[in-house]
């Protein structure tokens, strides 16, 4: 079970791992050694997922979310298989908490009239000096 927060958690059914060699350089066992992790989670599919999360996890992750709707996470920082499946478990908790975050709705607001009044004076003195820098022109 993957514990999210209170109301999300993740059971293991949903997760699917696949092992593959990792890329770049490595030691005497680069080719032979599958450490690398591929965690998919059907994000469309998941039961654990309110609709409001699906929703926002879905344009959090942009590409790495496929046509079917599955998230894949893939993982090859570490040189074990066990830290690796760590590190995507991590990572796809960290994503499915992020999107769990409802965005603060913006109250739209209108500058005082204070504001308006300083924001124009403070406009007003930089065209000043501006001109004051400008050479004198012809018909003066």
């Amino acid at each position: 079970m993957l514990q999210i927060s209170n109301r999300i958690r993740i059971d293991e059914t949903e997760l699917s791992e696949r092992f593959i060699r990792s890329p770049g350089p490595g030691g005497q066992n680069v080719n032979k050694v599958e450490t690398a992790v591929q965690l998919r989670f059907d994000v469309g599919r998941s039961p654990s997922l309110p609709d409001d999360v699906r929703e926002r996890l879905t344009r959090l992750c942009g590409r790495r979310i496929d046509s079917d709707g599955v998230l894949m996470i893939e993982a090859h920082r570490y040189r074990t298989r066990e830290r690796n499946r760590a590190d995507a478990r991590a990572r796809l908790a960290a994503l499915i908490a992020q999107a769990a975050v409802r965005p603060k709705l913006r109250i739209a607001t209108r500058p005082t009239r204070a504001s308006t009044e300083r924001r124009l004076e403070t406009k007003r003195k930089q065209s000043s000096s501006k001109r004051m820098r400008r050479a004198p022109s012809d018909h003066d």
